[in-house]
């Protein structure tokens, strides 16, 4: 294996929205979550509000250009 070509692999602490707070293994110095197996409905069993109106917004914004172009 050749040295130096891989990148640093350190302890990275990890902060969801729902405040769970965890440390893993990254390139990355700190990772921030949006959602995790703590606070989401899958895994803890109930239903919970996820709020997914900034996902939709991006992905109409996103793809607004493309809606609007003739088809070729």
């Amino acid at each position: 294996m050749k040295p130096d070509i891989h990148p640093k692999y350190n302890d990275s602490p990890v902060h969801c929205a729902c405040g769970a707070n965890w440390t893993t293994r990254s390139t990355k110095s700190e990772i921030r979550v949006e959602i995790c197996s703590t606070c989401h409905p899958f895994f803890t069993g109930k239903q919970r509000l996820v709020d997914s109106a900034g996902r939709i917004e991006r992905f109409t914004k996103k793809f607004a250009k493309r809606a609007g172009a003739p088809a070729a």
